[in-house]
This record gives structure tokens, sequence and C-alpha cells, in this order.
């Protein structure tokens, strides 16, 4: 009898164990993430790694802090070094070569017409996410920046977007439709091309579309998904007229001082480890104390209104999340807060091919900067300070360029967390939507290369990937491989593979030292994985041609 109550008791302490098991697993699962959640994706444009004030940046943006304060705070973010390519990556869940994105735009090429990955504009070997959501009934809105194709077959209602109002091109005036070249900026409402609404400034109108789309459909009971593509802080940096002065004399220190003092809060913020150390100072950049005190002015303004646009950035993030907690869709809304790429270098009033054009039309003399007519950049100076941990900026390889902030919140993040430093990458986020959303991707289309971080996400897991993934990324003849901690990168062009560099990035994230000569087998095995994917991948250089 003793024995068989004994036996009882262990059959109901396995049934029990197994209901755990199973609850805690259902629990973990995308299924639970409140039903099928709403899904935003806000995308702030050339964002500096150290801006924001969360990440221990001096700039005012208490909606953007205050998501990360209740979700979790990305360190290690990875995406491509520039935005086409990033937003390629984001649609497809794929490579950037599979996704049709190998250069952007007039960057190096090579431009290849016809070839398998250089179309410039997403590719048909992939599904995209907008479509696929759209097959397992969400609602699926974008405004913003587009920046992957020009013709009507590669505009957002093709990706699968119901209702869009983008600007095509990747970069335009923030109050009218004054491009970077001429033939001005070209916006799009779904199919139908539309002039810039008069007197419009670029957050304001995105955020207005997105909220009218809302509106529209306030009374559907299925899920959306949507993306806030601002076109902010991107150059030209304008801004309302009343919010010009907002960081009046802020940067007077310059940007030498402003790298170290970044550099230094972000220790501070516990984003980078403490015994983390400056990368060498870009001698092509002119010391501050070298500059006359009219530059110094000059160069301090830029700054200023680079400020102003992030502080108006995030009070339309705050419009955003308002709507949302108003209208009792908030607490059932993911919301991804990220940025492109590494802080933006390029500054076509003073150089690059755009420059006839830009100062023939535009006014950057003092007190005219950050209005409709004028087109500031804050150049490599300033975007060095704003990648201050990491080595170089937009356009490169390097961690300054392919590593960004990101901020998940919503239902079933697991905030205890906070801030993270797992390598998480942005073919990570797609298929992470497309779990949650109970989606499927075809069998006929190259399959997505990223891993679902909601095990991650939702305190299932420690991280989003075991140490043996690979990541393998060319734009415009630069390149890197990496695994686990270890990276290889080359940025000098044209590519040649005798240009790698290996770095350790978990004692060397500023990419300082090279470790080819002492490790040479790890060297040479990064090397046939480059080879492998390069096959895969369809990647061709210069020396194919």
């Amino acid at each position: 009898m003793k024995n068989i109550k004994n036996s009882n008791r262990k059959v109901i302490s396995i049934i029990n164990t197994l209901v755990i098991v199973t609850l805690v697993s259902f629990f973990n699962s995308p299924a639970w993430a409140q039903e099928r959640p709403n899904i935003l994706l806000i995308i702030a444009d050339d964002l500096g790694y150290g801006d924001l004030g969360v990440y221990g940046g001096d700039i005012n943006t208490p909606n953007i802090d205050a998501l990360a304060n209740a979700g979790q705070l990305f360190t290690q973010f990875h995406t491509a070094p520039t935005c086409a390519v990033t937003r390629a990556m984001l649609l497809s869940g794929n490579n950037n070569n599979v996704a049709g994105l190998a250069v952007q735009g007039t960057n190096p090429g090579p431009v290849i017409p016809g070839l398998a990955g250089y179309e410039n504009a997403l590719s048909d070997r992939v599904a995209l996410l907008p479509q696929l959501l759209q097959d397992v009934d969400y609602r699926t809105y974008i405004a913003g920046k587009w920046h992957l194709g020009e013709e009507v077959e590669h505009l957002p209602k093709a990706a699968g977007f119901g209702r869009s109002f983008v600007m095509e091109f990747g970069a335009g005036n923030h109050f009218n439709d004054v491009g970077l070249r001429g033939g001005g900026s070209r916006y799009w409402n779904g199919n139908e091309q539309v002039a810039w609404p008069d007197g419009g400034y670029s957050t304001e109108v995105y955020t207005n579309k997105l909220l009218e789309y809302l509106e529209a459909d306030k009374e559907s009971d299925e899920p959306f998904f949507m993306i806030a593509a601002y076109t902010s802080p991107h150059w030209p940096l304008q801004v309302p007229e009343d919010e010009l002065n907002l960081y009046s004399g802020r940067y007077d220190m310059g940007y030498d001082a402003l790298r170290e003092q970044r550099f230094a809060s972000l220790k501070s913020a516990g984003i980078i480890p403490a015994d983390s150390l400056l990368p060498p100072r870009n001698d092509a950049i002119i010391l501050w104390s070298a500059l006359s005190p009219e530059q110094q002015r000059n160069e301090s303004r830029k700054m200023e209104l680079y400020a102003a646009m992030v502080d108006n950035l995030d009070g339309h993030v705050g419009r955003l999340i308002e709507y949302l907690r108003t209208n009792n869709l908030f607490d059932n809304t993911l919301i991804v807060f990220m940025a492109d790429n590494g802080a933006a270098g390029e500054d076509f009033y003073n150089r690059g091919p755009f420059i006839d054009f830009v100062r023939s039309h535009h006014n950057n003399s003092y007190e005219n900067m950050g209005k409709p007519d004028s087109w500031v950049a804050y150049g490599p100076q300033w975007a060095e300070a704003g990648s201050a941990p990491f080595k170089r900026y937009k356009g490169f390889t390097t961690e300054g360029g392919i590593i960004a902030p990101m901020i998940i919140s919503g239902p079933g993040v697991n905030s205890e967390t906070r801030i993270s430093d797992t390598y998480i990458a942005v073919p990570d986020l797609t298929q992470t939507f497309l779990d949650l959303a109970g989606g499927s991707y075809p069998d006929d289309k190259a399959p997505m290369i990223g891993e679902s971080a909601w095990p991650y996400l939702s305190g299932a897991t420690d991280r989003v990937h075991d140490g043996d993934y690979v990541t393998v990324l060319t734009q415009s003849q630069r390149a890197f491989v990496r695994q686990g901690d270890w990276k290889l990168v080359s940025i000098e062009r044209p590519f040649d593979e005798r240009n790698f560099t290996l770095h350790n990035l978990k004692n060397d994230p500023g990419e300082v030292v090279d470790l080819s000569e002492s490790n040479p087998e790890k060297r040479a095995n990064m090397i046939k994985i480059w080879r492998e994917k390069r096959r895969e991948y369809g990647i061709v250089l210069p020396e194919d041609l």
C-alpha cells in the first residue's frame, strides 16, 4: 500500500512538472505576447550611438527614454553601414546582397545592371515582411523614408504596405520638396505621386499620417504593423523656427571635447564597460583648437541644430505613444525604436558630387543655418563624437558605422534585464516580428538569415545567438565577417582580401589592435567563412570583373 502511495506521488509529481514546463513554454512563446501584438517600429535616421538621454547623452529625449526604462535597451545592436541597405535587410530578413542592395545609389560599386544583388531595389528573391504580415491579417502602414526603389513596382504598396506616404529618395529638405540634386524630392501616397504639404515639417507630417491611418481604421479588430520611418535627424539639419535656439551655446566646447564627454557618459550610464578604451583620434579631422573663432562658432551651430532635431523627434515619438495610450492600444503594442546606422559624416555642402547644386540653391550663412533654405550637415568631426566608443561612422564596416541604439518595449518583454549587451542584428528583428504575428516564410524564396529574439526578450534564454553564429556583409567594397566576438573588417577601396584586419570585439570594441599575426589560424578560418558566404550571397567584387 505504501509503495502504491509513493508511486502515485511520483506520477503526480511528474504530471505537475510537465504542466509547469508546458505553461512556462507557453508564456515564453510568441503566441503569449498578448495574442499577436500590434508592432510599432520607429526608425531614427542617422542617430548617433550616444545621443539619447538614456544612453548617457545630453539631448532631451524623455519619451524615448521612457520606452527604455519600461523595456530593454540594447548596446550591441548591429545594422548595415548605410540607411537603404539596413532597410532592405529589415524588410527581407536577409543579407543585403540577396535583398538587392549590394550598393546604395551613387556609392562606389561595382554597379552592374542586371546582376542579381545589384538592382539597387528590393529583389524578387526574397519575400517581404509586410506582405507576409498581410497574409496573416495584419494592417500595414508606413510613413517617412523609403529609399528602396524608384519605380512603382518597387514602392511600398508593392512591398505589402496597405497605407503609405513616403519620400522616395534617401534625403530631402524637411520643409519642402527641394532635394539633394536637381529634380527635387518625390513623395508618394500609395502609388500616387503627391506634393509635400505646404509648410509642413517632416516629423510632424509623418506622424500626422500615421495617426491618420490608425484613426481611419479605428474600428478594425486586426492588429497593425506600422513603421515610423522618420528622416530626422538626417541632414540637412533643419528645425522649426521656434526650436532653432533650443541648444544655443551647449556645444561651444567643440567636437573633440564632446567625443570625450560622450565616451565618459556612456560608461556612467552602463552602456559600455567601465574599462573601455577610447579609439585613437582620427587625424584627418582638424583639431578643434586649430579652428578660428568664426569656424568654431559655425561648427557649434551645426551640433546645436542636430540636437534640436533629436529633441523634436522625441516629441513626435511622444505623440505616437500618447495616441496608443489614449486609445487603449499601448498595452498590446510591441514598440521598437532603432537607428538605421552609425552617425553620419557626409557633408554635401562642402564636398561630394552635388556640391554645385547644393551651394547654388542654399544659404548656409550663420544667421540662416537650420532654416528651410539652408543645407547644413555636421560632418565627420561631430559624427565621430556621436560614435565615440567605436571606430569611424556611417558608411564604414567598422563598429562606428554598423552599431546603433535600439530599444524594445511592450507586452511580454522582460524589463528586468533593462540594459542588454547581447549581439543582435537587423534580420533578427524581421524574424521576431514574423514569429510574433504567427506568420510563415515561403519555401520558394531565399530563407531569412536572422533568429527570433523573442526567447531572449521574454527571458527564456540568455542570448539571441550562440557563439558560432556568422554575419557577413559587404557594401560598396567595404566588408566584414563576424563570428562570436571575432571580426574581420576591411574598409579600404578598392576591396582587397589582404586588407582584412582581425579583432576580438570583447577586448577591443574600438578595433584598434589587429590580431592577424598573432592568430593566423583564426584569421584563416574567418577568411574561409568569408569566401563561402561570398559564393552563397553572390557578392561580386572588382577582381571578379
